[in-house]
C-alpha cells in the first residue's frame, strides 16, 4: 500500500469503520479521474464518508443537497447585473470546488441534474458567452436512496454513463456498528480530521499510475466483456435478452483506466484478469438497462454482469491472480 493510499485511509478512519471497499473504489476514482454514485440506505455515513475524504486530501469541499425546487443556477451559478458597471458579471455556484457532493442527486429533476453533465465531463461550466475551467482535481460524487422512490427522478442515461463506479453502500458488520456506538456514543464527541495530503500530491501520482502495463491480452479481455453486454442486448433468443442496451465505448475507457489505479493501489505493476473482475460490477451497473423479461424475473443487472463474467474466457497468456 502507498504512503498516500495509507494517509488517507487512516485519516478517513477516524469517522468511518469498515466500509474499506468502498473507501478503496474512491480511492480509485481520485487517482482515475473519475466520479462516483454512492447507493445505500439512510443512515450509513454515504455523505458523511466522502466530506471525510475530502478533508482527509485538503480538497476545497462544497455540499449540495438536491431539492425538487433546486434551479440549474443553484448548481453552476449565474450572471448577475451590476449597476455601478452595467454589465454583467459571473456569480459561481458551488460547482466551483475540488470535490462537490451531490447529496441524493435523484430528489431534484432533470433539468438540474443536466446541470452537472458539462462539469462531469468537460470540467468546465458556461455562464453566458462565457466557458470558466473548474479547479483542478474536481470530482462530483453523489448519492441517492434505493428504496424511496416517491418524489424522485431518475438519473438520465447519459448521466449516469459519467459516473466511474456506482457503489452500493451496504450495512456495517456488527463488530464495525458497536465499535461506533463506543466510539461516538458521546453526544459531545465527534471525530475531527485534518488534511493529510493534497490535490497537487493527487495530481502527481497520476502519472505513476500511468505507468502500470496493461497488456494487449487484458485489452481486448476488457473489449471482449463491454462488448458482450451490447451482444446480449441485441440477442434474437428472448432467454437470453436480458438487457435492453449494452455499455458504452466510455465503459471500456473506465475500465482500463480504474484497473490501472486499483493495481497501483494494491503494489502492482501490470494489470491482471482479477482486477479487472474486481471492478466490472462497480463499474458497469450503472450502465446497462435491463430488458422487460429480466425485470420480470426480478434479475439484477449485477446477476447479468456476473453472469457475462463467468462465460467470458480468460486471457489466453494471462494469469488470474
Amino acid at each position: 500500500m502507498s504512503s498516500w493510499s495509507e494517509r488517507v485511509r487512516n485519516e478517513v478512519g477516524k469517522a468511518i469503520l469498515g466500509q474499506e471497499i468502498v473507501v478503496e473504489r474512491m480511492l480509485v476514482a481520485l487517482l482515475a479521474d473519475g466520479h462516483v454514485l454512492l447507493e445505500g440506505m439512510p443512515g450509513l455515513a454515504k455523505t458523511l464518508l466522502i466530506k471525510s475524504l475530502g478533508t482527509a486530501l485538503g480538497l476545497q469541499f462544497e455540499r449540495i443537497q438536491f431539492t425538487p425546487d433546486l434551479l440549474p443556477s443553484d448548481v453552476i451559478g449565474t450572471m448577475i447585473y451590476q449597476a455601478q458597471s452595467g454589465q454583467f458579471e459571473p456569480h459561481k455556484g458551488p460547482i466551483f470546488a475540488n470535490l462537490v457532493l451531490a447529496d441524493e442527486i435523484n430528489r431534484a429533476p432533470a433539468k438540474v441534474q443536466s446541470a452537472l453533465l458539462e462539469a462531469m465531463q468537460e470540467k468546465q461550466v458556461t455562464l453566458g458567452p462565457t466557458s470558466h475551467q473548474l479547479p483542478k482535481p474536481f470530482f462530483v460524487m453523489a448519492t441517492q436512496n434505493p428504496v424511496e422512490q416517491e418524489g424522485t427522478y431518475p438519473l438520465p442515461e447519459a448521466q449516469r454513463d459519467r459516473f466511474l463506479f456506482k457503489l452500493l453502500v451496504d450495512y456495517p458488520s456488527q463488530t464495525d456498528e458497536f465499535e461506533m456506538m463506543r466510539r461516538w456514543g458521546q453526544v459531545t464527541e465527534k471525530p475531527e480530521l485534518h488534511p493529510v495530503a493534497t490535490g497537487e500530491e493527487l495530481l502527481a501520482l497520476r502519472a505513476d499510475v500511468d505507468q502500470v502495463h496493461v497488456s494487449e491480452d487484458i485489452q481486448a479481455y476488457i473489449l471482449e466483456l463491454v462488448r458482450a453486454t451490447r451482444a446480449m442486448a441485441g440477442s434474437e433468443k428472448p432467454e437470453d435478452r436480458l438487457l435492453s442496451y449494452g455499455a458504452s465505448p466510455r465503459a471500456s475507457l473506465s475500465l482500463y483506466q480504474a484497473s490501472r489505479a486499483l493495481a497501483w493501489l494494491r503494489g502492482m505493476d501490470h494489470v491482471s484478469p482479477a482486477i479487472i473482475k474486481d471492478i466490472f460490477l462497480d463499474a458497469m451497473r450503472h450502465r446497462v438497462g435491463l430488458s422487460y423479461e429480466a425485470e420480470a424475473e426480478e434479475i439484477s443487472a449485477d446477476q447479468v454482469l456476473q453472469r457475462i463474467l463467468d462465460t467470458t474466457a480468460l486471457p489466453s497468456r494471462a494469469t488470474a491472480v
